[in-house]
């Protein structure tokens, strides 16, 4: 099944955070929190103006995303969760590459 979302809705699979903590304690499913990142798998065409004219969104598919603790709706697609916002819960978009090049230095 296909999913396109309207206006200015963002669909994001969440990014699953390590079972193990850095002193390799293994945290149980229950204890953990829900990540606030994660990977934008589709985009809606955008939201309209005062002039009526669409204005397209800041992030595109593939997108690294960070998104506020309670943000978006939980929605279920061909057996995977996935999350559907407003472009507007989104805080911002993680570049990796300058992620990369820091622990490079």
């Amino acid at each position: 099944m296909t999913f396109r979302p309207l206006h200015d809705r963002v669909v994001i699979r969440r990014v699953e955070e390590a079972a193990k903590s850095t002193g390799g304690i293994i945290i149980p499913d229950t204890a953990k929190e829900k990540p606030m990142e994660g990977t934008v798998v589709s985009v809606g065409p955008g939201a309209r103006n005062e002039s009526g004219a669409v204005v397209p969104l800041d992030v595109k598919k593939g997108d690294r995303i960070l998104f506020g603790k309670w943000s978006g709706s939980e929605i279920k697609l061909d057996g995977e969760d996935l999350l559907i916002m407003a472009e507007s819960d989104v805080m911002g978009v993680i570049d990796e590459s300058a992620t990369t090049n820091k622990k490079a230095a």
